[in-house]
């Protein structure tokens, strides 16, 4: 069974599963070994109340006879799996009982903490009670649907979330250079450090003394620590290095500092060669995939943005609606009105959905916005009259990175590139 219909399977449950007498609810409490679970109806009634089965093929087969058990016993018609996600321990189960047929629904981390105390008017936490969390969670229908998406797509996302991993170890150790040793032996290079990370990870490797710097004459050091002649800018800025250097109050280099930046130094480059390898095998998997050259087509989407945005959205017909694809990315409006002053409540971005393509999709609009007329055309309109408003430069970008999902979306389910009359419709800036 597809995507498309076990999610028609999904919105069916939700529409019928409240006071249902014919649905067996299996809430699963996951963990790394044993997981825990539930049976019960969607009238409340405790069909079996623990069931403890392992991460394993057996454990899984040990499960599905238990409900097949209940299914017979209550003559009861379908069953529905519900999972709590944690780590990346739910999903063997998930995806096995996919396979095989069966309906399998998320329920959120959020809204498992806020009904736990309402089971018992008690606040204790304990896996017999979260797997009957879950399974109260969905019989009154607040479950979410699980992908199962295609193998091209599952290995686009994993690949991205090496990425991020990747990302995150590039930060650590950038981190550690500029805090963990500049600001102990070169405290002056820190506010001087640029853009260029060769000319920076040449200078700590080589140079991580300053005293070292001072003693060597200025243009063996630019010959040293550059690879290419970036003009005049480059040059300047070496030099006001080279003359802090002579200043410096950095404590005495040892032997161990210059092994720790060696060391931090090769470790980076190395992390930076291994994100090159993870963006060559992101294009490796996109390229068999149509949707992503049509993606291409929007101004400001690139190599890493739209494989962002296609796993995402990976099959764009199971949202019904706009509102759907821009709650995704969190970039939906909300206030909290309530009380005398609900009018004067401003409404923000909610946040909620997914940080990455978020933060992906206002880059991609702040490129957009410069570099391509129809956006900035767009840009332009939504800042009249309101130039001197604060932050309404941002705000305006919020905006159009909303519309660039949406956009996106649409040419997905047309199977069309980017038409840029999407964007004649006059855009609506909250204030």
């Amino acid at each position: 069974m597809d995507d498309i219909a076990r999610f028609e399977w999904f919105c069916k449950l939700r529409s019928q599963i409240r006071g249902s007498g014919s649905h067996l609810i299996v809430g699963i409490d996951i963990a790394k070994d044993k997981n825990h679970a539930f049976f019960g109806t969607a009238k409340g009634q405790s069909l079996w109340r623990r069931l403890i089965f392992t991460n394993d093929l057996m454990g899984f087969k040990r499960l599905i006879e238990q409900v097949d058990t209940l299914l017979a016993q209550h003559n009861l018609e379908s069953t529905v799996f519900g999972l709590e996600p944690t780590s990346n321990y739910h999903k063997p189960l998930a995806h096995w009982l996919t396979e095989n047929g069966y309906l399998v629904v998320l329920v959120a981390g959020k809204a498992v903490k806020d009904n736990r105390e309402l089971l018992d008017g008690r606040w204790d936490k304990n896996d017999t009670k979260d797997s009957a969390n879950v399974a109260d969670l969905i019989s009154q229908g607040k479950c979410l649907f699980y992908e199962n998406p295609e193998a091209d797509m599952l290995a686009l996302r994993h690949l991205l979330s090496v990425r991020r991993q990747l990302k995150k170890e590039t930060h650590r150790l950038r981190m550690r250079i500029r805090n963990g040793l500049l600001a102990k032996y070169f405290p002056e290079m820190d506010r001087h450090w640029g853009s260029c990370m060769a000319e920076n990870l040449a200078i700590v490797r080589w140079y991580i003394d300053p005293r070292k710097i001072a003693a060597t004459d200025f243009d063996v050091f630019v010959r040293h620590v550059t690879t290419t002649d970036r003009g005049v800018r480059q040059i300047n800025r070496l030099r006001k290095i080279h003359t802090a250097a002579g200043r410096s109050i950095g404590l005495p280099v040892d032997d161990a500092a210059e092994y720790e930046a060696e060391m931090l130094v090769e470790r980076f480059k190395a992390v930076e060669n291994e994100l090159g390898q993870v963006m060559e095998q992101i294009h490796t998997v996109c390229r068999k995939l149509p949707s992503y050259k049509l993606l291409l087509t929007i101004p400001g989407f690139g190599p890493y943005i739209a494989p962002l945005v296609l796993s995402t959205l990976a099959n764009p017909m199971r949202f019904k609606s706009r509102k759907q694809v821009i709650r995704l990315a969190g970039l939906d409006l909300n206030a909290n009105r309530s009380g005398k002053k609900s009018q004067e409540k401003v409404p923000v971005i909610s946040k909620r959905g997914d940080a990455e393509l978020r933060y992906g999709l206002y880059q991609a609009a702040l490129i957009a916005s410069y570099r391509n007329d129809a956006f900035r055309r767009i840009f332009n309109r939504m800042l009249e009259g309101r130039q001197g408003e604060r932050g309404i430069r941002t705000k305006a970008r919020v905006k159009i990175a909303a519309k660039m999902l949406v956009i996106a979306w649409t040419m997905l389910k047309k199977n069309e590139p980017f038409n840029p009359n999407y964007l004649s419709a006059e855009p609506v800036l909250a204030r």
